[in-house]
């Protein structure tokens, strides 16, 4: 077991005494739960396609160091260095979202995919952590200096982020950044009667994305239709659930990750579901829904705006988008298109998660005030 002595004054043993173990235990046992389906769902797909069974694995496993590197490194900075890594990751991710826009690969009728140095990455992916800790240094600016406009700034720069999602198009991540800018927005002081209203024309551009785009008219149309109308990779996804039953068929033992070709991304949790059963379905839903309220319930204990926002909407983020795959994977809603963080394989996903996460434990660390003096700056 790793000890210091809390005499030392290295930035390791700083950081060991600061940081949420608990938090830190519970996304680690995600990224090990992901592992693990992941060797049993990939190779099938790959098998498939042609591309060699380890496929899949050896890019997951190249990537999955690195992600958790970056995690912990961010999770040993003060505040002042993560507002600064939200701000250029920000910047980044706008720039590359726009060139998407014109060098981008098209996949299902969306533009979402760039090539970059031989990898191909989803640049969307890296704009909810970083729009997500920008957001709440201006709300906090607003709060702070009163002749700051950061609500003002805030709004302009989130109607910029949906407009580029918009553009690709991606629905789901649009949806995703929106809910959790009116959920910051409504912590730093928004009347519940604005958010009503914001959230109204939310509803009303997503009546108009119906109308507007082929593909979510389609996956809408699919869940809204009677089973027997169901998409081949949802009704596959049902099946598995139901032949999974409580404790599943046992490991490598799945079928679905034979038939479905998004076994290994957006329906992974169907092939937990066959293999393990219900009772991995509820570990990894109860390991979510943890992590989630103890960041929140670590940032509500805070009197620092920025701190409270910020952790709030880094958890509400990766909690959200655990709750869409799943939703989606077991019909509750249309499909998105989105991967269940830290488990579904994807190095954009991965390392974009593990960015939101890095940050998400130097915010929660215990007297982060006192390594960040001048944390309203």
């Amino acid at each position: 077991m790793i000890s210091f002595s809390r005499n030392s004054r290295s930035i390791i043993a700083n950081w060991w005494w600061t940081v949420d173990k608990v938090l830190l235990t519970l996304i680690t046992i995600i990224i090990l739960i992901g592992i693990f389906l992941n060797f049993s769902a990939s190779p099938a797909v790959a098998n498939r396609i042609g591309v060699g069974s380890f496929h899949f694995i050896k890019r997951q496993m190249l990537f999955l160091p690195i992600a958790y590197m970056l995690m912990l490194f961010l999770s040993m900075q003060n505040l002042k260095t993560i507002r600064r890594v939200a701000i250029l990751g920000y910047s980044a991710t706008i720039l590359l979202m726009i060139a998407t826009l014109f060098w981008g690969e098209e996949t299902k009728g969306a533009s979402r995919w760039i090539h970059i140095f031989g990898f191909s990455m989803q640049p969307s992916e890296f704009i909810k952590p970083c729009f997500a800790v920008v957001a709440a240094w201006l709300f906090d600016g607003q709060q702070k200096y009163r002749d700051f406009p950061g609500n003002i700034l805030s709004t302009c720069l989130f109607a910029f982020t949906l407009v580029l999602l918009l553009a690709q198009p991606d629905v789901g991540m649009s949806i995703v950044v929106s809910l959790i800018w009116l959920f910051q927005f409504f912590l730093a002081g928004l009347s519940l009667l604005l958010v009503t209203v914001l959230g109204l024309v939310g509803v009303g551009l997503l009546v108009m994305a119906y109308f507007t785009f082929d593909h979510v008219h389609t996956r809408v149309q699919q869940f809204l239709d009677s089973e027997n109308n169901l998409s081949y990779q949802v009704k596959k996804s049902l099946e598995a659930f139901e032949s999974g039953s409580i404790f599943g068929r046992g490991p490598g033992e799945g079928v679905v990750k034979l038939n479905i070709p998004d076994a290994h991304t957006d329906f992974i949790f169907a092939v937990a579901a066959e293999e393990f059963g219900l009772l991995l379905c509820l570990v990894i839903v109860g390991l979510y829904a943890a992590i989630v309220i103890r960041a929140m319930l670590i940032s509500m204990k805070d009197n620092n705006l920025f701190i409270i926002l910020s952790a709030s909407a880094l958890a509400a983020s990766f909690g959200l988008q655990g709750i869409i795959n799943m939703a989606s994977t077991l019909h509750l809603m249309p499909t998105k298109g989105m991967t269940l963080p830290f488990i579904s394989y994807g190095g954009s996903s991965l390392l974009a998660t593990a960015l939101g996460m890095g940050m998400l434990l130097a915010i929660t660390r215990k007297n982060v005030h006192a390594e960040d003096k001048d944390v309203g700056d």
